[in-house]
């Protein structure tokens, strides 16, 4: 049996320790393609779990910011667990898959999950939860022609809306392929069974070859994801930050009943006002992260410095959360001795989801 690893090192790929690709030798060629056409990356250290029983959702629902008892079959949507006073503990994609619930977490956060959800089952509940993570690889495209690659096994699959989901047959093999948040262009995940998971990987770089498919790995996604404004685990999706300041307000239900920290993002959302918020930054010169970002004139504290990456381009980029008093596009910080500025806001903000309703109205 062909062995995905092999596979991968065939393709030039350098791997971390938990088996996932760094990169395939040209980063350069990985983010161009990213940007232009398509990635094709494993990305198999993000968790998988199922739940099982009549109470799978509503458990999760109650513990968790979004409404995931409305959720048709095939359907899912991204939802926060946070703490008591709102600070995040995780983040996770949910779909109803009918029979069970997947959820896909953030990257090495599947033990963590798995341990913390079952702290909330009552004693007449119906839940039963098991890790994927040993049977399944992860695979996600992105892209400008994400879409097309699949679309050209299954037209079909172009119709299918963001956190959408279809059952597919890729190299004789049954993949489940979902919708998902795009880092570039657009984005798809597919959970794929471990003992085919290498033919389904050469299968989508042959389908994806005439739409100018590259394998890529983990740091290109870093890349991407600091790009465009993407919170991440251990950086942002933290418990220093409460889901709203980190441009996560589609991720939250306003309408739906209570749940861990509901209080106080419900207050915060009626008064309409943050202390901060997250934006994305140009930077003059490298700077690791975390650093503080500190007001140009004044020497005085403005935010936080919280991811940062040097492009193959040479671009400078990064992620900060800052007062909203200094969240405005031009505005510069210092960070140790780099100028940051802020190129916009990153995530979704109240903005856009007014925008979103009157253009669906």
């Amino acid at each position: 049996m062909t062995d995905l690893l092999d596979i991968h090192r065939g393709q030039g790929a350098r791997l971390a320790g938990d088996g996932i690709p760094l990169d395939y030798g040209d980063q350069a060629a990985e983010y161009h393609a990213a940007l232009n056409a398509a990635v094709l990356m494993d990305r198999s250290h993000e968790g998988r779990l199922t739940l099982v029983g009549r109470d799978r959702l509503a458990l999760m629902h109650r513990m968790s910011t979004n409404d995931l008892e409305s959720l048709a079959q095939d359907m899912g949507c991204a939802t926060l667990f946070t703490t008591p006073n709102a600070r995040i503990l995780d983040r996770a994609q949910v779909f109803n898959r009918g029979d069970d619930t997947l959820v896909l977490t953030e990257p090495g956060r599947g033990p963590a999950l798995q341990t913390y959800l079952p702290r909330n089952i009552f004693f007449n509940d119906e839940v039963r939860l098991a890790d994927l993570a040993g049977e399944t690889h992860q695979f996600v495209l992105h892209g400008l022609a994400a879409g097309a690659v699949l679309s050209a096994l299954d037209a079909a699959l172009a119709d299918v809306p963001l956190f959408g989901a279809a059952r597919i047959t890729l190299a004789e093999t049954p993949v489940y392929a979902v919708r998902v948040k795009p880092v570039s262009g657009d984005a798809w995940t597919l959970i794929v069974p471990r003992d085919r998971a290498a033919q389904v990987w050469m299968a989508l770089i042959a389908l994806g070859e005439p739409h100018g498919l590259h394998p890529a790995g983990s740091l290109t996604y870093n890349t991407l994801r600091i790009r465009a404004g993407r919170p991440a685990a251990r950086s942002e999706l933290t418990d220093a930050f409460i889901p709203l300041e980190l441009g996560l307000w589609d991720e939250v239900s306003f309408s739906k009943g209570c749940y861990t920290g509901q209080e106080i993002i419900a207050r915060m959302e009626s008064r309409g006002r943050l202390a901060r918020t997250i934006v994305r930054l140009r930077l003059d010169a490298a700077q690791p992260a975390p650093a503080d970002l500190m007001l140009a004139t004044g020497g005085r504290s403005a935010g936080t410095l919280t991811s940062s990456v040097t492009t193959p381009d040479g671009e400078h980029l990064g992620i900060g959360v800052v007062r909203m008093a200094h969240a405005q596009v031009g505005a510069q910080f210092k960070a140790g001795e780099t100028t940051a500025t802020v190129v916009d806001l990153a995530g979704v903000q109240p903005v856009d989801l007014r925008e979103e309703d009157e253009a669906t109205s």
